[in-house]
């Protein structure tokens, strides 16, 4: 399926131009490291999360971010923090950067319900480029663990693994279909009339949204469709998972189209749109699973690190790490953020280009990742609450993002600049890092 080179450009653009070679805070004359002289802790085993465990507190929301979508200790770092959330914490969401279809299905596996392996399924299920994100040995060994602690877990007590994005426009219709169609519902025929509208496009999301900007559109149809599976999922018993998988499926298709449809008039548009829905879909997880519902997020760290201490704040983007602190903060949301040195990734040098493993060159001088290494080359884990009374800590500097589509040799793109101790809680820094493992062979 031919996909959109300006769905990811989107999400980086603002990144592309933030860090120019006259930027104050990327000098190439070295700045001094001392200033971190607390709130900086060892990081080499699970045993040394115990001092961001025991600051999560009570926390009924916890955001787990990524420099990149394709570096395996990002996602090794995330499973064990999340291990312990679940074990220690009680929290019973997984919520990730992911299709909401793909990652109903591997929610499935996890809670007994399909045969198989976790592998299998992520490979069926994860289909859309790119693949890797999800389907990738990491998540699969999480995915094995997950449904062994479910099995053991009692009907009440099972963790569930969910998707936040928005791109599924047609794979969530199939879905909604399929499950309209199957219960012999009237809204069955407001998905076939979504269907026939969008058909035109073949599937295919550019060629939609550059429709849009001729004057067409399958909004109605698809705010019809919606408002009807909303109605029908009142109607069903409380807790009706069935129901609210379907409710879901038409928020996602709806979100989707305004998705495609700002995508061709407004960076900023389309992203805010993509940001609104993470936090739409997650509130509406936390309400169906009720009041001892606490949720776990994995993303990107251009979506969990608060955008109002980024460059992103005077583009007019928000994102869903903001988005739930501004709402939720009587609850406790707590942000944790991931960044690298210098190592290896998994990207691709253009859109819907193969997967490669990439070269992450050094950091470039005076960026945090920069800083973080010269202080002293080894892992660590920062606590910003004990950074908040150092004026050198709350100094905007470079914070690498990579994206799927990545070139070494363009790095300064790659720095948003950032007030790292008010952009997160925590921050994870992995100062050697290695390529994800894709399933299949890169």
């Amino acid at each position: 399926m031919r996909k959109i080179q300006l769905i990811w450009s989107v999400c980086l653009c603002w990144g592309l131009l933030s860090c120019s070679d006259t930027d104050d805070n990327l000098q190439e004359v070295e700045q001094e490291v001392n200033f971190l002289s607390k709130g900086v802790y060892p990081l080499e085993n699970a045993s040394d999360l115990d001092v961001v465990i025991q600051d999560i507190g009570n926390s009924t929301y916890v955001l787990l971010g990524e420099a990149s979508h394709g570096t395996a200790q990002f996602y090794e770092w995330r499973a064990t923090l999340t291990k312990r959330l679940l074990q220690e914490k009680g929290f019973n969401l997984i919520a990730v950067e992911g299709d909401w279809p793909a990652a109903y299905a591997f929610n499935e596996y996890i809670q007994g319900q399909r045969s198989g392996s976790a592998r299998q399924v992520l490979q069926s299920s994860f289909q859309r480029w790119p693949t890797w994100m999800w389907a990738n040995q990491q998540i699969a060994s999480l995915g094995e663990w997950l449904r062994q602690y479910n099995a053991g877990a009692g009907q009440n007590n099972r963790v569930g693994f969910y998707g936040l994005d928005v791109y599924s426009l047609w794979e969530s219709l199939d879905a909604l279909q399929h499950y309209l169609e199957s219960n012999n519902l009237p809204a069955a025929q407001l998905a076939r009339n979504a269907q026939a509208c969008l058909a035109p496009y073949h599937r295919d999301e550019q060629l939609y949204a550059q429709a849009t900007a001729q004057g067409s559109t399958c909004s109605d149809q698809l705010q019809q469709l919606y408002e009807a599976v909303k109605a029908h999922r009142a109607s069903s018993p409380a807790g009706d998972e069935a129901a609210f998988n379907a409710e879901q499926n038409a928020l996602v298709a709806l979100n989707a189209e305004r998705y495609y449809y700002q995508m061709v008039r407004s960076d900023a548009g389309s992203w805010n749109v993509r940001d609104r829905h993470m936090q739409e879909t997650v509130n509406r997880l936390v309400t169906q699973h009720g009041s001892h519902a606490k949720i776990i997020i994995w993303a990107h760290n251009t979506h969990v690190g608060d955008a109002r201490f980024t460059d992103m704040a005077q583009a007019g983007m928000v994102n869903i790490g903001q988005l739930l602190r501004e709402q939720h903060a009587g609850a406790g949301v707590y942000l944790v953020g991931f960044g690298t040195y210098q190592g290896r990734v998994v990207a691709s040098n253009r859109w819907g280009g193969p997967t490669q493993d990439m070269n992450v060159p050094a950091a470039i001088t005076n960026s945090w990742e920069d800083i973080l290494h010269r202080q002293g080359q080894h892992n660590k884990l920062l606590l910003m609450r004990e950074l908040q009374d150092i004026p050198e800590a709350l100094r905007s500097r470079g914070h690498r993002a990579i994206g799927v589509t990545y070139s070494p040799t363009a790095e300064r793109g790659n720095y948003v600049p950032t007030v790292l101790p008010n952009r997160y809680d925590a921050f994870l820094f992995l100062d050697q890092t290695t390529a994800l493992h894709p399933l299949g062979s890169l």
